[in-house]
């Protein structure tokens, strides 16, 4: 007889996003892990950058052991429900990091414009001065 799991809307899971209450959705299912934040390897800040959102790739570009993907099935609570909708404030913070990317980039390019004004300007200093001295 197969078993029913419960469905969480991805609203749903965000919501549980701190060391008291953590939950991460991976691969479609979502796993309260809230018990193993102390004993992760990584630490629990890990973890925790990984709540709100899918955590299947940062789970994937880790490299975890088979043991440690056993070890996972012991905290799924549930599956994502794939018919919720994407949640908008997360959709909004990447855009404003898009944005402060651009913003820190183009504060950068207006340091570096220093550099070749102030070789010019010795340039011209040291081309005077050897001109007057002849």
């Amino acid at each position: 007889m197969p078993t029913l799991t419960k469905l969480y809307t991805m609203q749903e899971a965000s919501q549980h996003n701190s060391k008291e209450d953590c939950w991460v959705v991976i691969d479609g299912k979502v796993y309260d892990v809230t018990s193993y934040l102390d004993e992760h390897p990584g630490g629990d800040d890990v973890v925790l950058a990984s709540t709100g959102k899918d955590a299947t790739d940062d789970f994937e570009d880790a490299g975890h052991s088979k043991s440690a993907k056993e070890l996972m099935q012991t905290f799924c609570i549930g599956e994502l429900d794939t018919s919720s909708p994407i949640i908008p404030e997360l959709e909004i913070s990447s855009k404003k990091e898009t944005t402060d990317y651009s913003q820190k980039l183009m504060g950068l390019s207006k340091q570096y414009w220093a550099v070749p004004v102030a070789v010019v300007g010795i340039s011209v200093v040291v081309g005077f001065l050897y001109l007057r001295r002849n």
